[in-house]
Parts: structure tokens; sequence; C-alpha cells
């Protein structure tokens, strides 16, 4: 297991209870075949995948964001609301070890894959969507050696598992929206790994595609594995198993019908930041918008 304390920057891989270097993470047989070409299974363990305990993270020393404490298990999605600077995707760089926290502990069993905002690869460099899948691979290989069959395997079955497997050959900038963020998530899943860690994956797409690829996360779930995903759609973070609610700090974390409530989302984004629907039930915050540098999230 990783653990990140606050006086120690994140090791680039996870590693087990012994302080030995983990072994490749394992892979649900949808996602990918491993190296050697036959399918890993679905992770089974019980254990969980990320434990953050009484953490702060900020930047420069300066906190954005105080006294976090959560768990991912296999086979759980955990979203991740607030409004824009409410240290959403600091956290997210968090656990997936770009940042070290400024107090408390992180703990993940697994390096995440990591689909952050903004990701897309440039549009003037040719690359078709296998290419983009394949990408993935580099979470266990040199950049400079080349992809062996085993990764072509991996990129090949992550397309199949986000329903784009016929489309493999197409260039990755001529895909619509929806098709792109799909792609995405291949990449991620080429690498893996039983954790993933998602910045927003339901923005910049229309109502559909983020509704097929909502059906798509969670039936990741289903098959083991562990999801932290940040939104902005309250609707679909209540079919998550778990939502943790952000503003500087946590305000809440536990089950959708406890944490959705008027009184935690008022605290969480304002009543003015809330779309209410005609039954005046909260179903989305504030649209998100793109960020860069390192400022707070």
């Amino acid at each position: 297991m990783t653990a990140v304390p606050a006086s120690r920057c994140p090791r680039p891989a996870a590693a087990n209870d012994t302080g030995a270097s983990a072994a490749r993470p394992p892979t649900p047989a949808t996602a990918r075949a491993d190296a050697s070409g036959s399918a890993a299974a679905a992770p089974s363990h019980r254990r969980p995948l990320v434990e953050v305990a009484a953490a702060t993270f900020g930047y420069a020393g300066r906190p954005v964001l105080r006294d976090v404490s959560f768990t991912v298990e296999p086979g759980s999605a955990v979203a991740v609301i607030g409004p824009n600077g409410s240290g959403k995707s600091t956290l997210l760089r968090a656990l997936a070890g770009e940042l070290a926290p400024l107090a408390g502990t992180v703990r993940t069993t697994h390096r995440p894959a990591y689909l952050p905002q903004d990701s897309r690869p440039r549009s003037d460099i040719p690359l078709s969507a296998f290419d983009v899948a394949l990408m993935g691979t580099l979470a266990r290989r040199s950049l400079w050696r080349p992809p062996r069959r085993g990764d072509r395997r991996a990129a090949h079955a992550a397309l199949a598992a986000v329903g784009l497997a016929e489309l493999r050959d197409t260039p990755f900038a001529a895909l619509s929206g929806g098709q792109k963020q799909r792609v995405l998530l291949a990449r991620a899943l080429a690498q893996g790994s039983p954790l993933l860690v998602l910045d927003e994956p339901f923005a910049a797409v229309d109502a559909a595609a983020a509704g097929e690829l909502e059906e798509l996360l969670l039936s990741l779930r289903e098959q083991g594995h562990g999801l932290v995903v940040a939104t902005h759609d309250l609707a679909s973070a209540r079919r998550f198993d778990r939502v943790l609610c952000l503003n500087g700090r946590q305000l809440a974390f536990d089950r959708p019908e406890r944490a959705l409530t008027a009184t935690t989302l008022a605290a969480t984004f304002g009543r003015e930041a809330l779309v209410i629907e005609g039954s005046g039930r909260a179903v989305a915050a504030a649209a998100p918008h793109r960020h860069s540098g390192h400022g707070e999230r």
C-alpha cells in the first residue's frame, strides 16, 4: 500500500505493506489482457483502494483544502462535488500522486488511472483512436520501448470495453465529443489499474453522450473498479455509492440520500449556484470551467 505522508512527496508507483515494489496492478478482463496475452481477472480483494485521513492539501505551503477523510472500496463509486475553486481537482491530483498532502495521509493500494481535465492530445498530431488508447500502456513501459503484443492487446481490449472497437482506426480529431471522452477513458483503462480517478468526464459533451459515459462508468464499478469522479451533475452523483462534498474543506461524505440534502448543498454551493427542478430537488450546480496552472481548483 502506498502511503503519502505530509512530509514526503508521493512515489511514482504503489508499494505493498512490506515496502517491496508492487506487482503490476490487476486489470479487469474487459479492459485489457496482460503482457503475456492472457486475460486478467477483475479485482476481487476488499481492502480499500484509497484511504485519506485528516488530510490538508495546497500549493507552496498554502492550504486550499482542509480536513479531508474518506475511503474508496473496490467496486464502489465516489462522486466529488463542489463549486469551482472548492478543491476538487486538487484532491484528484493528490490521489494521482502528483501532489503530496500538507498534513495527514493519502494511501492507495495501486497507482490510479488518472484522467484530468484538458487531457486530450493535440489536434495537430495525427493520432487514431487506437493510438490514443495505446498511450495508456506508457504507465507500465518506457517511452522509448516500442509497444509489445500485450500492450496492443490491452489497447484493443480497452477500446472494446468502451464500445469503440470498430472506430479504432478513426482519427481521434474526427470523433465526436462523447466518442473522444470514451477513447480517453479507454486510455485510462489500458493502464490496468483497478482505481480510476476522473476529473469532470461529463463536461463538454452533450446530454446523450454524458448519459452513455455515466452508464459505462457504472458498469466498470460492477466489474470491481473503484471510481473517484469529480462532477457538477447532481443527478448523476445520486447514482454513485458515496458523495464527497467540498468547499475548501470536507462538508460531507455519505450516501447520496444523506449527503445531497438541501442544507449540505446550500453550504457547498450556495443556493444561487444550484439548478432546481420542478419538484424542488437540486439537480445541478454551476457549470464547470476549464482551468490551467497551479491555482486552486
